[in-house]
């Protein structure tokens, strides 16, 4: 099944703000969890052209934020519909991802941050070929996190 990307609107980005809800410590990854994060989400200027959504089958099943960090580097973001976390997808999500960016953005290495709790997402970054390079802790959803800074060479 091929995943359709979209440039995200202002109406998909608060529908996500909004209503997509993850369970347990995953809550963290709640739109509305940190302030700084929810605004750039909502606003179409600091958006820009760098959100899109993900769909399968006519459905929002994700989305993912591109950003050049410098002209070999592109920083990516993303999320799954809650609904869909835990199931299997994760794989061919990410990898339509990494298909997304390489053709689009043409970097020479592909890097995330995520939640050092996150065992499950690291699992899978770490299965397609991203390594940690860094350790990190950053302030964020009402407190201080431990995060991992993970790399892929493009």
């Amino acid at each position: 099944m091929d995943y359709i990307f979209q440039k995200m609107t202002q109406e998909q980005a608060q529908d996500i703000a909004e209503n997509w809800r993850y369970d347990g410590e995953y809550s963290f990854y709640d739109m509305d969890a940190d302030l700084e994060d929810l605004e750039e989400f909502l606003d179409p200027e600091k958006r820009g052209n760098n959100y899109f959504i993900v769909y399968q089958d006519n459905e929002a099943v994700g989305f993912y934020s591109f950003g050049q960090t410098d002209k070999e580097t592109l920083d990516i973001g993303l999320g799954m519909k809650p609904d869909l976390t835990g199931r299997g997808q994760g794989s061919a999500f990410l990898k339509a991802g990494l298909d997304f960016a390489k053709s689009n953005y043409h970097p020479q290495k592909i890097t995330l941050s995520v939640a050092d709790f996150n065992k499950r997402a690291i699992k899978l970054y770490e299965k397609l070929g991203f390594r940690k390079v860094e350790s990190f802790v950053q302030a964020t959803n009402g407190g201080h996190f431990d995060f991992v800074k993970m790399e892929l060479d493009g």
